[in-house]
């Protein structure tokens, strides 16, 4: 069993940044592929950023590209998500999901992830 912690989220005006981090708790991260969720008021959830366990192979979604920047530090059993420049549209909460794979793949699909964080809102204000 993973239980994952999202952190840093909050209130922040158009332009600005947050780091959102997500921490790991019962098991390690080794093995596992990592990725950023966000899911906006009445829309689906949708894939922001994913990283392979190693951390070789990273995958961001047209939107976010060259904003966003996806790390982890698997010593910490700690997840990143870097934003900068945001956009009223990022706003949503934002969930962090660990997917079993000892390989070095990323994964973009919410059905191939095991473990869910709680959520942490992120709101950007225009």
């Amino acid at each position: 069993q993973v239980h994952l912690v999202e952190s840093g989220g909050g209130l922040v005006q158009a332009g600005g940044s947050l780091r959102l981090s997500c921490t790991a708790s019962g098991r390690t991260f080794s093995n596992y592929g990592l990725g950023w969720f966000r899911q906006a008021p009445g829309k689906e959830r949708e894939i922001v950023a994913a990283i392979s366990w190693i951390g070789s192979n990273t995958y961001y979604e047209d939107s976010v590209k060259g904003r966003f920047t996806i790390s982890r530090d698997n010593a910490k059993n700690t997840l990143y998500l870097q934003m900068n420049s945001l956009k009223p549209e990022d706003t949503a909460v934002y969930y962090c999901a660990a997917a079993w794979d000892p390989g070095e793949y990323f994964h973009t699909n919410s059905y191939e992830y095991d473990y869910w964080g709680q959520g942490t809102q992120v709101t950007v204000s225009s």
